[in-house]
């Protein structure tokens, strides 16, 4: 067992203490969201994009940041959805993440992530059904 925390680990929490700090002197969280993704490269840059616009789209959700990441939020301003960037944990692949605030629930199982390593246009419509589902649309 780890007994200490990764370059990345401490990196995402800095992050997310800079955020509460940024949140609560008024910052433009969207903002924040969009710099996040401009500051990402190649396929996460990308994948990002693709995704906000997919956020953007379907969903009411605000963006903003988690922990450094692309993150969106519902009214009561709780994370329901965050992009991973594969770069960021040193990944294969990207991750979109949905928290425990979306609405995925189905029975006693159901999936809260997804593996994205491109977006084909089958891909994108399983997503953005998952968005409206998260929303409760």
């Amino acid at each position: 067992m780890a007994t200490t925390f990764s370059a990345e680990e401490k990196a995402a929490m800095k992050a997310a203490v800079a955020e509460k700090k940024a949140a609560q002197a008024g910052a433009d969280a969207a903002a924040a969201c969009e710099a996040a993704i401009a500051a990402l490269t190649d396929n996460d840059k990308e994948l990002a994009e693709t995704f906000h616009q997919l956020v953007a789209e379907n969903t009411s959700l605000a963006p903003k940041t988690w922990y450094g990441m692309p993150a969106y939020a519902d009214a009561d301003g709780k994370t329901v959805v965050a992009f991973k960037p594969g770069s960021k944990f040193k990944m294969r692949y990207a991750t979109i993440e949905f928290q425990p605030a979306a609405q995925l629930d189905d029975g006693d199982l159901w999936p809260v992530g997804f593996a994205v390593a491109k977006l084909g246009d089958a891909d994108k419509k399983r997503i953005a059904a998952a968005l409206r589902s998260a929303v409760g649309r």
